[in-house]
């Protein structure tokens, strides 16, 4: 078990961190005017690009494969998005300065299928690469 995080660590810092920005009471500054209508949901979506990022890379090393599974880069996306959805049900129920969203969710959603899609994509480019 241990082994199997150490491929994880960046992952787990990074879902630790989405957490603590998520429950952080903002106050006043999250009204303020440098922010544009949206910069929330783009957050969220950049949050958990990165987040599953950090995990397929984690799941690269960890098998040495050169390519993800369309199965494994599904079961990130889905484990991603519930943990989106488990922030913004703390956000309904504890963290009750924040506001539990669904935008927020589908945002998560989102960033999380790109982030998958993207790491797909690019490994196949690279395994069909001339030399």
């Amino acid at each position: 078990m241990i082994t199997r995080l150490k491929y994880q660590r960046l992952t787990i810092l990074w879902a630790l961190f989405i957490l603590i920005i998520c429950a952080v009471n903002l106050g006043h500054i999250g009204r303020s005017s440098i922010f544009f209508t949206g910069f929330d949901k783009v957050t969220h979506c950049g949050l958990f690009f990165v987040l599953v990022v950090f995990c397929c890379n984690g799941i690269i090393r960890q098998q040495k494969v050169k390519f993800l599974s369309y199965n494994t880069a599904i079961l990130v996306i889905l484990l991603a998005t519930a943990y989106g959805g488990i922030i913004e049900i703390l956000q309904l129920t504890i963290f009750t300065w924040r506001s539990g969203e669904w935008g927020d969710f589908f945002s998560d959603g989102i960033g999380a299928c790109m982030a998958a899609f993207s790491i797909l994509i690019i490994e196949r480019a690279f395994g069909h690469e001339k030399h």
